[in-house]
């Protein structure tokens, strides 16, 4: 962030921000004479050098004007949200999503009654956090109305205005204040927003599972999320959305786990590794209506046949066969986050065995049919038995030694 000469302070300018795509869509939005900004986190991450992945932009054009000037531009305009004023722009192949400046009417959740205006402040008064209510023109003039620039740079998180009325007018704000300070903060924490927090912490069961999960996941993708739940759970926020969080030592082990393997943070597995058992994670994903694919990572992943250091090196290759390589390395983290007394290169050579990729079970049912065995239990059968002894050589015998021995085991019975 740098002042210009007047006194104002400017963004450094952005790749984004000059791409093609984001022009286009500038000079199309701006072509009837209306300001437009960019707003929310793409201005909050460049501040900090991150990458910017969504770009979102403000304009007073009402959602039918906006449209117009899109289509008129020979650009895709899609009403993704037109009651709250939300139209996407695709440019390129690249979305942008462009929001008519808003102000509250009244407020009832997280389906406020919005009446379109075309007062800037207005409208950054209605966002949540000061540094997601900055916004920034074309040109790289930064406007913060509430010193969310300052606030950024000394990694405070604190709500726009008063904290509790923030929260009441959507309480997934409360969860939102704590995933903001797991990726943005540093303690110590907003106290008018520690306050509130704990005084409104008894509406979050009123929040949709689906909203609550993806919160948590989102903070669960944070570099120390263990630091920021004990934060929730002493003052008396986790009890109220996930009181099946009870193993926050064994997340934070895992996560200086993954840093020292280069992991990439994975949140359902940080899930997993805070839930006590397969119970609990039955229990979570009901809740919260996980898909069913994430429900069976939670609890594949908190079964209790762990793959540990003490397994022989034949029986550690068996689990992982019978295992897929995400369920045999989150297993194995998890375990290894459990144990206390760990050797740790003996658990990193163990959890490495889930990049090897296991052979394949050399026979088909069509050889078995070769050989006169009818369709039906009996294939099956000769087929898992034939699998167990391959397993049980350690995967050593190739497919023409597989063929001999199904043959010597079924000739007899058919008489080759």
């Amino acid at each position: 962030m740098t002042k210009a000469s007047g006194g104002e302070l400017r963004l450094p300018r952005q790749l984004w921000m000059s791409a093609p795509a984001t022009r286009a869509v500038v000079a199309a939005l701006t072509a009837g004479g209306s300001e437009v900004r960019f707003v929310g986190g793409c201005v909050r991450d460049a501040l900090l050098g991150r990458a910017v992945t969504d770009i979102d932009i403000a304009t007073p054009d009402e959602p039918a004007r906006v449209i117009e000037l899109l289509e008129a531009a020979g650009l895709k305009a899609v009403p993704t949200g037109i009651d709250h004023g939300t139209v996407t722009a695709v440019a390129l192949h690249q979305p942008f999503e462009i929001t008519t400046l808003r102000r509250d009417v009244e407020s009832y959740g997280r389906r406020a009654k919005v009446a379109f205006t075309d007062d800037w402040i207005e409208d950054a008064a209605r966002r949540d956090f000061t540094f997601n209510a900055m916004s920034c023109a074309p040109d790289g003039q930064l406007y913060d109305p509430f010193g969310g620039a300052a606030d950024l740079e000394a990694k405070r998180v604190r709500f726009v205005g008063d904290a509790e009325a923030r929260i009441r007018e959507d309480v997934l704000r409360l969860l939102r204040f704590f995933r903001f300070y797991a990726h943005y903060g540093a303690p110590p924490p907003d106290a008018e927003a520690l306050a509130a927090v704990e005084r409104l912490a008894p509406l979050l069961p009123t929040l949709s599972g689906e909203r609550i999960a993806a919160e948590t996941l989102k903070l669960l993708a944070a570099r120390d999320p263990a630091a920021v739940l004990r934060l929730m759970q002493h003052h008396g926020v986790l009890a109220h959305f996930l009181p099946e969080g009870t193993q926050l030592d064994r997340l934070a082990r895992l996560t200086a786990i993954e840093r020292s393997l280069n992991l990439k943070p994975e949140p359902p597995r940080r899930l997993a590794a805070v839930l006590e058992s397969e119970a609990a994670a039955r229990a979570v994903a009901a809740r919260w209506h996980l898909s069913n694919a994430l429900r069976d990572r939670l609890v594949e992943a908190l079964t209790p046949s762990a793959p540990t250091p003490a397994l022989d090196d034949k029986t550690r290759r068996v689990l992982r066969y019978e295992l897929t390589a995400e369920a045999f390395r989150d297993r194995g983290l998890l375990a290894w986050a459990g144990d206390e007394s760990a050797r740790d290169e003996s658990w990193r050579d163990l959890v490495a065995l889930a990049d090897w990729t296991p052979p394949r079970f050399p026979l088909r049912a069509q050889d078995a049919l070769a050989l006169g065995i009818v369709p039906g239990p009996a294939l099956g059968e000769i087929l898992r038995e034939m699998e167990r002894w391959w397993i049980e050589g350690d995967f050593r015998a190739d497919r023409r030694a597989c063929l001999a021995e199904m043959k010597r085991r079924v000739g007899g019975a058919l008489n080759l």
